[in-house]
């Protein structure tokens, strides 16, 4: 039986999920070069997997590289092998796998695999659950290195906590997951770092916009896609009116 787009993304999110383990459970690597091979191995599997299944849709991941071929298909899968690769290095549970389907530049199917939780989870836009009840004070999750300002000042303005956190779709799945309320990023992303996290979160019944408010837009010329909001619905006018304050 043919399987679905969703459960193509997640069988083939957790099988890399499974392998990049492997690889970092050898103690054969560690640090950069550990982050380097799991890069490159998780990205040659992904690769392969969606060539053998849909060989007809074109393909843009963060480890190849791109051509505008992409361009004249309207179903394009967007992948991050690892993503948060200093963070599966450091051996942290606070990376995931990313594959995600944009169909007319829309991110339509994803699933989110984050191989480090015992036993490893995979959230998927196909399987979804009505949202945990928020926290009391608002939480946002930002950079553990370099918090986005516009997060920090909107945590100021709305009285929230920050939560540091380490790869985008960690910290995108914590929304989804109920251990967050708001993801502000403003620092620089590109596709492949929250095409899947918007299709789960935005399945889940999430926000899901730029921080302007204006609609994400994937398979477009220019890879980057800078900044990105995914935060509970309530609260979703308020962020970006503060945003609006602080620019």
């Amino acid at each position: 039986m043919t399987m679905t787009d969703a459960e193509l993304a997640a069988r083939i999110a957790a099988a890399a999920g499974r392998i990049l383990i492997e690889i970092r459970e050898s103690g054969l690597l560690e640090g950069k070069a550990l982050g380097s091979a799991g890069d490159e191995v998780s990205n040659r599997f992904l690769l392969h997997a969606l060539r053998a299944q849909r060989p007809d849709d074109g393909v843009l991941s963060e480890e190849s590289r791109d051509t505008l071929l992409r361009r004249e298909k309207s179903r394009v899968w967007i992948v991050d092998p690892v993503d948060g690769t200093r963070e599966y290095g450091e051996e942290r549970d606070d990376w995931a796998v990313h594959v995600g389907l944009a169909i007319d530049g829309e991110a339509k199917v994803g699933a989110v695999a984050l191989p480090g939780l015992n036993g490893g989870v995979v959230l998927r836009s196909d399987r979804t659950a009505a949202l945990p009840e928020p926290a009391a004070t608002p939480r946002l999750v930002v950079s553990r290195t370099r918090p986005a300002k516009e997060a920090l000042a909107v945590a100021d303005a709305i009285g929230g906590e920050l939560i540091a956190m380490g790869s985008a779709g960690a910290k995108a799945m914590a929304v989804v997951r109920g251990q967050a309320e708001i993801y502000l990023h403003s620092g620089g992303q590109y596709q492949w770092d929250n095409c899947a996290p918007v299709a789960v979160a935005a399945a889940h019944g999430l926000h899901c916009s730029r921080i302007d408010g204006s609609p994400l837009i994937y398979n477009e010329p220019d890879t980057e896609l800078p900044d990105l909001l995914i935060c509970r619905p309530e609260y979703a006018e308020r962020v970006l009116e503060e945003v609006r304050r602080i620019g």
